[in-house]
């Protein structure tokens, strides 16, 4: 029998460079960051628009309501109709941002604009795509520090943090974005 050289085990080869990828660039970060907000902003307004249109018509009839009667009223703007239609905005930017953000995070470890940017999000102990719950966690801290304003804070944190380079929505769940 010929004798043939050692070969080098191919899952033991992937699983060492899966495990060396280094931490993504900042600017591959931000253009991703970029891309996936204005796909999943566009997605939303799209889904969103008939009930925030629906909304604003019920408001300005209001308005023109109290106009025409004369009298000064007060009037009140969020009721039970434009409470459930803006209610209803909402929960679709929830639902598409579940479906665009942390189902693919949690399958693939990426979304459409980290694909694009060559980047992904790992685990920072097993360096495999993070599980559901922390894709979830992850996507949720981001959206509501967003919302609170100090997500600017939380995005440039990574400009500080070594040797990972995490935003506090990654240090929450235990991820971090690598290289693909």
């Amino acid at each position: 029998m010929p004798w043939k050289p050692p070969v080098e085990d191919p899952f033991l080869k992937a699983a060492r460079e899966q495990a060396s990828a280094p931490p993504a660039r900042l600017g591959r970060r931000l253009l991703a960051r970029l891309v996936d907000t204005l796909l999943l902003g566009a997605m939303a307004a799209g889904a969103g628009y008939p009930f925030v249109s629906a909304a604003l018509d019920h408001i300005q009839e209001k308005i023109e309501a109290a106009k025409q009667s004369g009298v000064t009223v007060q009037v009140w703007l969020v009721d039970g109709t434009t409470s459930v239609q803006f209610g209803i905005a909402l929960g679709l930017l929830f639902v598409l941002g579940l479906l665009y953000e942390a189902l693919p995070t949690a399958k693939w470890g990426r979304t459409l604009g980290k694909k694009l940017c060559g980047i992904q999000v790992r685990d920072i102990e097993a360096h495999e795509p993070p599980a559901f719950g922390r894709s979830l966690r992850r996507w949720f801290l981001y959206t509501f520090l967003g919302v609170l304003v100090i997500g600017v804070l939380n995005a440039l944190w990574c400009v500080f943090d070594r040797p990972w380079r995490q935003c506090w929505h990654d240090k929450a769940a235990g991820t971090f974005v690598a290289r693909a």
